[in-house]
């Protein structure tokens, strides 16, 4: 008799939308880690990612007493790896969603802490050699905000295409500082795991993470998850981010998901940005801005190039004037925000329209989050 594989049932209930856990068995050593054998049989009834199921049908499909299945399942989501409200629980995907919370919470040991930080940055390194990828290589599921103070200080507008003259609020970071009174800061998941598995981030440390506002920065600082933070606070700390080279990402979207986090991305250890530089994923959708430098006020000082997350600015043949390939630029800002002569302006030639939302299946990046993390 064929030995029933309940991780593998389990795997093939993770895809939503654009994402999907790979038949991999990195993927099954992270589900073991997240959910043992007691749990991982509940879980083969569940339904799939974003569709509720309650203790009584729990009790109908495994012939087990509500009480147990709740004290089983409670080590999960204790974890942050499953969902909960009131008496129904939900799967949620591997990342984004379980990734973050996880990470966030840390409420696992130490070993098993290590165990999926060691394969989540295998499937981040080698995410186009998994087939299918984690993530559908043409969804524009993030975009770069410009840096602070870029209304005065970086942008210029291109008079000569049909681009709408003006900078809309979606498209500054400083969106997010003008429409709350809650600030935290998270650490970052991704360059934690690289911390834990010693390949740590050169760019910047796990701790200059996340940016999250509103009542999910409430919630988080309150339950101890996240370090709050003053306005002020909060606007020296995204300069910070920017001077070290980050990227701020945030929701694909202007119907106020964006408004809600960003992430602040290396190249290096990023699970969005990295893809997107090395392998050519469109999980970044690129801003409306790209980078103009003025020769003559440039001192030719390579921070620029330095500093580019995408590794595009260089010299030209004759060493005497900097070059950005814009063909694989995102239009973050990096480059402007860090240039000492103030040598290059962030010119708006577009004006691609995000869409209200970016879904994945039935909810939300921040949706997914927020349902684990509560």
């Amino acid at each position: 008799m064929t030995e029933i594989d309940y991780y593998e049932i389990v795997r093939q209930k993770l895809a939503v939308g654009p994402l999907v856990a790979p038949k991999h068995q990195k993927i099954h050593d992270l589900l073991r880690v997240f959910w043992d054998e007691e749990v991982i049989k509940i879980l083969a009834v569940f339904p799939s990612i974003g569709k509720p199921i309650s203790l009584r049908e729990l009790a109908e499909k495994t012939g087990l007493d509500r009480k147990k299945i709740k004290s089983i399942l409670q080590k999960a989501v204790a974890k942050k790896t499953l969902v909960k409200h009131g008496t129904k629980y939900e799967l949620a995907p591997l990342v984004p969603g379980i990734f973050e919370a996880y990470f966030i919470a840390r409420q696992d040991t130490k070993e098993n802490l290590e165990k999926a930080a060691e394969a989540y940055r295998f499937i981040f390194k080698n995410v186009n050699e998994l087939q299918p990828p984690a993530i559908r290589k043409d969804f524009e599921m993030f975009r770069p905000l410009l840096p602070i103070e870029s209304k005065d200080r970086l942008i210029a507008i291109n008079e000569s295409i049909e681009a709408r003259n003006e900078v809309l609020p979606y498209e500054l970071v400083e969106d997010l500082i003008n429409n709350s009174e809650y600030f935290a800061v998270i650490p970052c998941q991704c360059r934690y795991i690289g911390e834990v598995t010693g390949e740590p981030c050169e760019i910047a440390p796990s701790e200059m993470g996340c940016f999250i506002t509103g009542i999910g920065a409430q919630a988080l600082a309150r339950f101890g998850l996240a370090r709050a933070l003053t306005k002020e606070e909060a606007i020296n700390y995204l300069k910070k981010t920017e001077k070290a080279g980050l990227v701020h990402c945030t929701s694909n979207s202007k119907g106020g998901e964006h408004l809600q986090f960003i992430c602040n991305c290396c190249p290096c250890h990023c699970g969005i940005l990295k893809p997107t530089k090395k392998h050519g994923f469109k999980i970044i959708s690129p801003s409306n801005f790209r980078p103009k430098i003025d020769s003559d006020t440039c001192v030719e000082c390579e921070l620029c190039m330095k500093k580019c997350p995408m590794s595009i600015i260089t010299h030209d043949a004759e060493g005497k004037k900097m070059l950005i390939d814009l063909s694989s630029c995102i239009g973050c800002g990096v480059c402007a925000t860090n240039c000492a002569k103030n040598a290059i302006k962030m010119e708006k030639i577009e004006d691609k329209i995000p869409p209200d939302v970016i879904p994945i299946g039935e909810k939300t990046f921040m949706e997914h989050l927020g349902s684990l993390l509560s």
